[in-house]
């Protein structure tokens, strides 16, 4: 392991706003759009989640690196953010179950970051400011040249990405011997999601974002997921397709985030990019048709609109935020189709909306 926590990196933001620090992982430059997680643990889960991948990830607990990198908390099989903004970069680690530090993963998975800095001042920045690109540099500390580099970045808005993360060939998860067959549709698929499938007794087979449902039907699945990923959803007209094909059959199904913006594309209902998004383990979350409260893990950057659902006679809502009020979840009237916002599979936690894989499962069986 090199320690190259006593060198110089500079961070600079899309609007010009510049933040000193220290270098953390991999010496080089790194680029992508600016958030913050509020979570207080669960980092390794969030540098590997793939719907953050080509964002750079600010994290707002004050240590991180504090409890080392276990491999079975990684939510993919790579580190998926482009790169980590944090206060205090631990390389010391006191957990006994983790495998390496932090900077050893960062080093050996080529991710560039940066540590001691504000991050108060810059979340509260971000919040204000709204979503924008920035710039990571240990190498080159040159304002101006960073800043030119930086204006050569696309926005999130409009790029599609799930192609970049999902899987290149099809896989099986779980028994094949269980009850229930699922087709997934991969759109940056975390691991967790399969997990919560295979301890309830579902056989998944993982198909790549761009397979059509005539080709997932082939294997003549009981359901139909439709999972997380990154990206802007309008501008992912093969899914959204795809999705449109297995309502049309009125097969089961079920999606998460992405796969929630997905079914509201499908019908008829537009998406749109939020301010500054919804990204922590604390989110409270109405379900208006069990008129109960549960507290939420979140991670997206664009939302449903409101008016167009409000106004549609294709869907209902099903859930809402209490924070902002936007939409959380949604069903298709006439259909066994319906949607959440948030991430029910949750790893660390919250677990208080995993009885949404329950309903799935007993919706297939009905």
């Amino acid at each position: 392991m090199t320690n190259y926590s006593k060198l110089p990196a500079i961070l600079v933001l899309e609007d010009g706003t510049v933040f000193h620090g220290k270098a953390a992982g991999k010496i080089g430059t790194t680029t992508g759009e600016i958030c913050f997680n509020t979570g207080t643990t669960g980092y390794q889960e969030i540098f590997t989640d793939p719907s953050y991948y080509a964002q750079i990830m600010v994290t707002t607990n004050a240590h991180i690196g504090n409890y080392g990198i276990d491999e079975e908390d990684a939510e993919s099989n790579k580190i998926q953010i482009a790169g980590l903004v944090c206060k205090n970069y631990n390389i010391n680690y006191s957990r006994k179950m983790a495998d390496e530090s932090i900077q050893n993963y960062f080093q050996d998975g080529n991710l560039v970051g940066i540590s001691d800095i504000d991050t108060r001042s810059l979340v509260r920045h971000i919040r204000s400011k709204g979503a924008m690109n920035a710039i990571i540099s240990s190498e080159n500390l040159d304002e101006e040249s960073l800043k030119a580099e930086l204006a050569k970045v696309p926005s999130m808005d409009g790029l599609e990405l799930s192609s970049k993360v999902s899987t290149t060939e099809p896989y099986f998860y779980g028994e094949e011997s269980a009850p229930t067959r699922i087709a997934v549709l991969d759109l940056g698929i975390k691991k967790n999601i399969l997990r919560n499938f295979d301890s309830r007794q579902v056989y998944a087979k993982v198909f790549p974002a761009k397979t059509t449902f005539a080709e997932m039907e082939e294997w003549n699945p009981d359901g139909y997921f439709i999972s997380n990923g990154p990206g802007d959803p309008a501008a992912m007209d093969y899914a959204i397709q795809t999705v449109k094909d297995i309502l049309a059959a009125d097969k089961p199904m079920f999606g998460i985030c992405l796969g929630h913006q997905i079914l509201a594309l499908a019908n008829d209902i537009r998406t749109s990019k939020m301010h500054n998004g919804h990204r922590g383990i604390n989110h409270p979350v109405k379900n208006i048709i069990a008129n109960k409260c549960e507290i939420t893990s979140q991670n997206h950057g664009f939302g449903v609109v409101a008016e167009d659902i409000k106004n549609s006679d294709k869907v209902e809502i099903t859930h809402i935020n209490l924070n902002d009020n936007s939409i959380e979840g949604i069903r298709v009237k006439g259909k066994k189709a319906f949607s959440v916002q948030y991430h029910p599979e949750s790893s660390p936690g919250p677990h208080d909306s995993r009885y949404l894989f329950d309903d799935f499962v007993a919706m297939i069986k009905a």
